[in-house]
């Protein structure tokens, strides 16, 4: 079954914003002409295999990675007129040059990382591999786009022939220009080019005294421009060398045309492929841009988005509040009640345009562990549908479009009726609300709607099927807080509303007087039980808050307990290392005064080597006594005051603890944050600091700073600037001595970036430039440069910091 989505549904949702901002991110024609064209795939297995494309752009984007498509132009038209055997124009064929070097670049580029991306790399194996046929179509032509000579030999020799004819010329005039007895007769001492032929300004008097052909005449008819006779041909010979030259450049731009036109099929299909990795390295880029995540939806049936944010107002940059949306277990409305302006319709559009971009195939704005089913299908209602042209109120036209939407919806569509029969007799409206809904459920749709009916906000107290939620309102500030509450119904809060835009407050006062007699039972019951919610959702709040606090106790005592055990492991290693280096050098000492004892002879002599063994014994235990200090930071324990609540120090740990138990020669002490453990009194002494103040959470700051430094951490884009090195028609040696000259002097300057202009050519200068640069310790990184950088003739460099 195909996916139905009206014209006027995605109006409603607004659809085609995030079409634009798609097509805002494309770097190509074709690529923004495939986005616009984007379709809603018919089944699970199409929006998969869609989705995971886009996972491995994303992350080649994620590793700092672009698709190389700079240059890439759209020359599907020119390569039509070449395929029926029309000649391009020279930039048509540079472009073309262009062209298939990226289709060369890409290919390599996604080949290199196959293992990651297989789906981008089986799109880019049809892309064409032309680069014998790209560097021929490059080398014909100079960076200005003129034919260079080495387009042909024929063209080379017949250009030679005409520079020649233009310096003879030249010679000739420069001679005549300088006779004594012609200058005399002329306007101005120069020459000029009419109509292909060198000329003189003659005065007009001397027309019968200058042998030559008149080929223009000023507009005062005073000055002749005239081809002396002498020149006349030389003249003609130049015009003949002229028209080879031209026969010639019109050949070789047909050759190179025909070298398209024979390649068009192979050409138009990599166009085809550009804009497929174009289009979807731009659905990457939006993902990034929206925080998008990839609900679950195989087999799904109940609605479950965690953080829902409008992608609509996600893109505009304002500050969007997230919401979590839900239609479970069994139920399949949700009816949303709440104040004007608080946030009802936003709801309403941010569900149905996720559903629409899921249908396509792209990532939406909700957090990890969301779910949404595939929808069949999406109709909606929102805003005033009054038709003035066919003579319909806004309620009648609302009624209208319930009557399509009954008619058209099925099995797991969704519908979206914003303020549902508004605009006639509450009770009325209320009755074809239920009606209707309740048909919709009946064919199995999805429904989310807004409404301020009382009686339609009843429905989830009666049949299981309906869920209510509800938009926040600040009593305090009188202020929506656009945040939806799931499970509770809402008060409109109208009179409030009316209060702050400016009502009389004697107004407001009566209104709300007129409120409190207004309602009748189901109003009050309705009050009464949303009263009870709401300190049940006070008290759920609380508890909810509370196990998030005693998560975060549990994991900084994990923490603490790693901590501390490599801290304990750490010192008992080192004291383990002191204790055997100290014994060591004891027992040489000992070894020496030993050999010393047994080499003596006299009674003086053994005496004074016993008193030196016995004074080395008593530095090595003091020494041990110094080490054992050390390990536990202990100098001479006071005795400890054992009680509940003491504050005494631990020698295993080397710290002061609190004591929270005592049983027995046990006691249970706080080591800290919530690490606690049982030890024997035996270890505890007097100590040695005060007892500090407790705090919560005494890491969370830390954690913050942590994240700040994180954030300020993202790497920035480089652009090119105008710190530029230009070392076109420079040999290779020369050109990467004058590059070096240049990166230092950027380095000295604190330059972050540059712009080296190579030019095409034979393609030679610009890879010993890049392979240079790969090896460079100033370059951070560099890339081809922009259509509007200059192309692939320059290299934009970012230097190290």
């Amino acid at each position: 079954m195909t996916v139905q989505i009206s014209q006027r549904t995605l109006e409603d949702l607004g659809y085609s914003e995030v079409l634009r901002a798609l097509t805002q991110r494309c770097r190509t024609e074709p690529g923004r002409e495939r986005v616009l064209a984007r379709p809603f795939h018919d089944s699970e297995a199409e929006v998969t295999e869609a989705l995971a494309l886009v996972e491995e752009a994303r992350f080649l984007s994620q590793q700092q990675f672009s698709l190389p498509l700079g240059g890439v132009t759209d020359l599907r038209t020119a390569v039509g007129h070449a395929e029926k055997g029309g000649i391009l124009e020279p930039r048509q064929l540079i472009d073309a040059a262009q062209l298939l070097f990226a289709f060369a670049r890409t290919r390599e580029a996604l080949d290199e990382r196959k293992e990651r991306v297989p789906r981008l790399v089986e799109i880019s194996r049809r892309l064409p591999f032309l680069e014998a046929m790209a560097r021929r179509l490059d080398q014909c032509f100079e960076p200005d786009g003129e034919i260079s000579d080495r387009a042909s030999p024929e063209l080379k020799e017949a250009r030679d022939r005409a520079r020649g004819l233009h310096r003879r010329i030249k010679t000739r005039l420069d001679e005549l220009l300088h006779d004594e007895s012609f200058i005399p007769k002329l306007r101005e001492n120069y020459y000029t080019l009419r109509n292909g032929r060198y000329v003189v300004p003659v005065v007009s008097n001397y027309r019968s005294e200058v042998d030559g052909i008149v080929h223009n005449a000023s507009q005062t008819g005073q000055t002749l421009f005239m081809e002396p006779q002498a020149m006349v041909g030389l003249g003609n010979d130049l015009a003949i060398a002229q028209s080879e030259v031209a026969e010639e450049e019109r050949r070789v731009l047909q050759e190179l045309s025909q070298l398209v036109g024979r390649e068009s099929t192979r050409i138009l299909e990599g166009l085809e492929a550009v804009a497929e990795l174009d289009e979807v390295e731009a659905i990457a880029i939006l993902s990034a841009d929206l925080d998008a995540t990839t609900p679950t939806f195989v087999d799904v049936t109940e609605l479950q988005l965690r953080g829902l944010r409008h992608p609509r107002l996600v893109l505009k940059g304002t500050e969007v509040v997230s919401n979590d949306v839900a239609l479970t277990g069994g139920a399949r409305a949700l009816v949303v009640s709440g104040p004007n302006a608080g946030g009802k319709t936003v709801t309403l559009t941010g569900v149905g345009l996720c559903a629409l971009m899921l249908r396509a195939g792209l990532p939406v704005p909700v957090g990890e562990g969301s779910r949404m089913p595939l929808y069949r299908s999406v109709h909606s209602t929102v805003g005033d549908a009054q038709d003035l042209t066919q003579g319909l109120s806004t309620f009648s036209a609302h009624v209208t479009l319930l009557r399509d939407i009954l008619t058209e919806v099925g099995q797991d569509s969704l519908v979206l009726i914003d303020e549902i029969a508004a605009d006639t007799d509450p009770r009325e409206g209320a009755a074809i609300a239920i009606a209707v809904l309740e048909e919709l459920l009946g064919k199995g749709a999805y429904a989310l709607v807004t409404t301020h009916l009382e009686e339609l906000k009843a429905l989830a107290h009666m049949d299981p099927r309906f869920l209510n939620a509800r938009v926040g309102f600040d009593s305090k500030k009188m202020a929506p807080t656009y945040r939806l509450q799931m499970g509770a119904s809402g008060q409109s809060s109208a009179i409030d509303m009316a209060a702050r835009v400016g009502l009389p407050p004697k107004v407001c006062e009566r209104a709300r007087e007129l409120s409190l007699n207004a309602g009748g039972p189901l109003t009050k019951a309705l009050a009464a039980a949303e009263d009870e919610r709401r300190k049940l959702y006070e008290e759920l709040e609380k508890a909810r808050i509370a196990a998030k606090e005693a998560e975060a106790l549990r994991a900084d005592l994990e923490k603490q307990k790693v901590a501390f055990e490599r801290e304990r492991k750490g010192r008992m290693m080192q004291f383990n290392e002191d204790v055997h280096t100290a014994s060591e050098h004891a027992a040489q000492e000992v070894r020496d005064l030993l050999t010393k004892l047994r080499s003596e002879q006299n009674e003086k002599s053994l005496s004074e080597a016993r008193m030196q063994l016995q004074q080395r014994a008593d530095e090595a235990l003091k020494r041990a006594a110094a080490a054992k200090a050390e390990l536990f930071q202990v100098e001479a324990p006071g005795p400890a005051n054992l009680k509940v609540g003491a504050w005494v120090h631990h020698s295993g740990l080397g710290r002061d603890v609190e004591i929270l138990e005592l049983t027995d020669g046990q006691a249970v002490v706080s080591a800290g944050g919530a690490l606690k453990m049982r030890v024997a009194t035996t270890e505890l002494s007097g100590s040695r600091t005060r007892k500090p103040q407790q705090t919560k959470f005494p890491d969370r700051q830390k954690g913050e700073a942590a994240l700040k430094r994180a954030a300020s951490a993202a790497p920035a884009q480089v652009d090119a600037t105008n710190f530029r090195c230009d070392v076109r028609g420079m040999r290779a040696d020369d050109a990467l001595s004058e590059l070096e000259r240049f990166l230092d002097q950027g380095m000295r300057r604190g330059e972050e970036a540059a712009l080296i202009i190579h030019g095409h050519g034979t393609g030679a200068l610009k890879q010993t430039i890049r392979d240079h640069l790969a090896a460079s310790p100033y370059i951070r990184m560099f890339r081809p440069g922009e259509g509007h950088e200059g192309g692939d003739g320059v290299t934009v460099v970012a230097l190290r910091g």
